[in-house]
């Protein structure tokens, strides 16, 4: 189990969250149905780093912007979601 720091709680036990998804995930709802089954289902598995979103589940209930490392778990970033910080 690892930290994560909510920018609205402080630092907190990652069992507080909830992964949702990457954030290359999240498709746009005007995107054509196989483009959009392809975005969702044939995705890279990269080691390194990734961007994701998380959702506060037990603390704030807030959804974050996380890039982690998927080999080490290491945080580089935190930020609350908005609409302007995804793809």
């Amino acid at each position: 189990m690892y930290r994560i720091p909510c920018p609205h709680c402080g630092p907190r036990a990652q069992a507080e969250f909830t992964y949702e998804r990457s954030a290359e995930a999240v498709i746009d709802p005007v995107m054509p149905a196989e483009e959009a089954m392809d975005q969702l289902y044939t995705r890279t598995n990269p080691m390194g780093y990734d961007v994701e979103l998380w959702r506060h589940t037990y603390g704030c209930r807030g959804w974050l912007v996380l890039t982690r490392n998927r080999v080490t778990h290491e945080i580089s970033t935190v930020q609350p979601k908005g609409p302007e910080m995804l793809p």
